[in-house]
């Protein structure tokens, strides 16, 4: 092929294949949002909508209290002007109150950050202390207490004068 048509073919397919790659992509289309009146889509499961149930289960002792006796006149108390029913709660018979497991984990997880955030964690230091010592000889040096003390507690008894 000495008329050079092939190379010029083979220019032109991978000009043509330059330009097409430097055009810009097409603009992607706006996803519809969903018609008002639809209903809301149902969470699948998971983690966050196990902890979400078990935060917001009733409990037994909510159960009994919107249960009310038949032909019986409920006690009730006034919080902000409003009555308040306890239904079967204050009856006899009704001695069967327990709080849920997960309530007590859940109460047990309060009460260990709260703990955490208002006292701190036991192994904390205060500021005053520091791990660095002056020295005559080097100046400064970082002294590691822990150390110090796997040296002391293995093998024989050390001592102030003792070699090591």
């Amino acid at each position: 092929y000495p008329s050079g048509t092939v190379g010029r073919s083979f220019r032109e397919e991978i000009r043509n294949k330059i330009e097409k790659w430097q055009e810009p992509s097409p603009a992607k289309r706006p996803k519809p949002l969903p018609v008002p009146d639809s209903e809301p889509k149902k969470m699948k499961g998971g983690r966050r909508l196990r902890k979400m149930k078990e935060r917001y289960a009733v409990t037994d002792m909510r159960k009994l209290a919107n249960r009310t006796q038949f032909g019986v006149a409920e006690e009730s108390s006034f919080v902000n002007g409003l009555g308040e029913g306890y239904g079967m709660l204050g009856q006899a018979g009704s001695s069967k109150i327990r709080v849920f497991v997960a309530q007590m984990k859940l109460a047990a997880k309060v009460a260990k950050k709260f703990k955490e955030k208002h006292y701190g964690s036991s192994d904390a230091t205060s500021g005053r202390k520091s791990r660095l010592a002056f020295t005559p000889v080097q100046w400064l040096e970082l002294s590691i207490p822990q150390a110090h003390a796997q040296q002391l507690g293995s093998g024989s008894q050390s001592t102030y004068f003792s070699q090591k």
